[in-house]
């Protein structure tokens, strides 16, 4: 049986990896990047242009910088009959902006999101979400890259569920380093700090599936974990970081959208309440 032709366009850490995955699995690839040389070593076709790639192939894997830069590579390539699947990183109204455009042009359209480093693209520590068609979803090739997930026909929401993921992957990120510089002026290395700090935020996950319940019915009686409670304690932090020189604007904001709640009399309702301090926004697509 002839192995599916693939193209790769963008060829950084991300791309690289991509196509040695295909290669690997015997598909004749086809690569394109603004720097040739990035294709050294790669046992694939180096085509001249975005246009010669995508020609090559049925399949097209997009991996580049950003939104804008994968504007750039497809403007004015012919994709009549192409299935495109752009792994860029980008906003949801993005991901549909791109997938309207595709299917002007006779092309179908899956927007992904990559959870791996590039080392681990290809094996089981490797899983990426989709959403936009389904039968690009569908194709066996993809399934070489990591563990595939549809989540719909919106072309979006794989962005949607990216964007949020990984503000709460910084959120978290942030919150570790300002623990280790707390730790630090303390004369406490971080080393000694991070299991601690780990078990107790593997403590909190019910929580967080409280909250989530919560945030989805609406209702925050609960009051377990109390907005007023957690405002004297967030204030008492701000102020034992700033005694110590290193205060966290990420504390402050938290604060803020806590003492919205307080302020509106729901100080004794759920911390997961904050959330509606976002209404504007979260709300956008309510019901």
């Amino acid at each position: 049986m002839t192995s599916e032709a693939i193209t790769v366009l963008g060829l950084g850490n991300l791309g690289r990896a991509l196509a040695e995955a295909f290669v690997r699995a015997g598909h004749p690839v086809t690569v394109w990047n603004r720097s040739a040389a990035k294709a050294s070593g790669l046992a694939a076709t180096v085509a001249g242009t975005p246009a010669e790639a995508v020609a090559a192939s049925g399949l097209v894997v997009v991996a580049v910088l950003d939104h804008q830069a994968a504007q750039q590579v497809l403007h004015g390539v012919d994709v009549r009959g192409r299935a495109l699947v752009n792994l860029t990183s980008g906003t949801p109204d993005e991901a549909r902006e791109l997938a309207g455009w595709a299917a002007a042009n006779g092309a179908e359209y899956l927007h992904g999101a990559v959870y791996a480093v590039p080392q681990t693209i290809g094996t089981d520590a490797s899983s990426i979400i989709y959403s936009g068609s389904a039968p690009v979803a569908e194709r066996k090739s993809l399934e070489l890259l990591g563990k595939v997930t549809f989540l719909g026909s919106d072309a979006g929401r794989a962005s949607a569920y990216d964007v949020a993921i990984l503000s709460g992957m910084y959120g978290l990120l942030g919150g570790f380093l300002h623990a280790s510089a707390l730790a630090r002026v303390n004369g406490i290395k971080a080393a000694e700090l991070t299991p601690m700090l780990v078990s107790w935020l593997t403590d909190l996950q019910p929580a967080l599936t409280t909250f989530a319940e919560e945030i989805d019915g609406g209702s925050y009686s609960g009051g377990e974990s109390s907005l007023a409670m957690n405002q004297s304690g967030l204030a008492t932090l701000i102020r034992a970081a700033g005694a110590q020189g290193v205060p966290f604007a990420g504390l402050d904001a938290v604060k803020a959208l806590v003492d919205r709640q307080v302020a509106d009399g729901r100080g004794e309702e759920s911390l997961a309440r904050a959330v509606e301090s976002f209404s504007v926004a979260s709300q956008r697509f309510a019901g």
